[in-house]
């Protein structure tokens, strides 16, 4: 996604804003609260928590997002890494919030346990994760066709899957797994809405997934799987719009 960040701040990474505002409210975050945004992206999350006066560290595995990030997050602590193995000492912050960034992680059981160390006892972690693919026309809409298109994981791996957390009890149980109280459980509607199909493939040809699978398949084969969920999901007026639910889950570091 890296060579792509720009249409992903763009185009795509405004879609989950509602998902934000309930993942906030879930971690309480509120003015002075010491945040980490585990899986930042273009930082748009992290911005809009500085808004709410909260303290933010950012830290995203992609350099290219990375670099927007800094730009909308001048004198914070932005950082590269991997959730696996997060950069800070034991107990640092007051909240941790991981927006759909755990699924995507190698290992998601450290991840999740990189985590809940990191945050004060007593504080939260707030993971969001995809909801069922029958309330995500997104998913059933292009994964069935883009899964061919992919190239094959390595020998023994299991490759990331935006629905793995999307199974009734899955995102609670992957919280308790790593030691955290389950406290509150949601979703949250975030359609995705393009103006064009133009505008719907520069934001999604930039996701990794898509750029994983351009490198394999071509792009023209991984476009002509957008142009037919597109056409199917256009209205009008021209523009696109795909109704989806995302999953939140929070807990609480006894």
């Amino acid at each position: 996604m890296g060579a792509r960040a720009q249409d992903w701040a763009t185009h795509v990474e405004q879609v989950c804003l509602p998902l934000f505002g309930a993942a906030f409210d879930a971690a309480r975050v509120t003015v002075g609260t010491r945040l980490l945004d585990a899986g930042c992206g273009a930082g748009l999350l992290a911005l809009l928590a500085s808004f709410r006066g909260a303290q933010v560290t950012a830290l995203d595995a992609l350099p290219g997002l990375l670099a927007i990030a800094r730009q909308r997050l001048p004198g914070a602590d932005v950082r590269e890494g991997d959730l696996e193995e997060l950069p800070f000492d034991d107990a640092s912050f007051d909240a941790v919030v991981a927006v759909n960034s755990v699924f995507y992680a190698v290992d998601m059981a450290a991840a999740m346990r990189e985590l809940v160390r990191v945050v004060r006892h007593g504080s939260r972690v707030v993971v969001t994760a995809w909801g069922p693919p029958e309330k995500c026309e997104f998913l059933r809409a292009v994964m069935p066709a883009l899964g061919p298109l992919m190239p094959p994981p390595p020998p023994g791996a299991t490759p990331p899957h935006p629905g793995a957390l999307s199974e009734p009890g899955a995102l609670a149980s992957t919280l308790e797994a790593a030691g955290l109280r389950v406290l509150e459980e949601g979703e949250v509607a975030c359609p995705f809405v393009f103006p064009s199909t133009e505008a719907s493939w520069r934001g999604n040809s930039s996701a990794g997934v898509n750029q994983a699978a351009i490198a394999h398949s071509g792009e023209a084969a991984v476009r002509a799987v957008y142009a037919n969920a597109d056409r199917a999901h256009m209205r009008p007026d021209g523009s696109v719009r795909y109704n989806n639910v995302f999953l939140w889950a929070s807990g609480e570091r006894p």
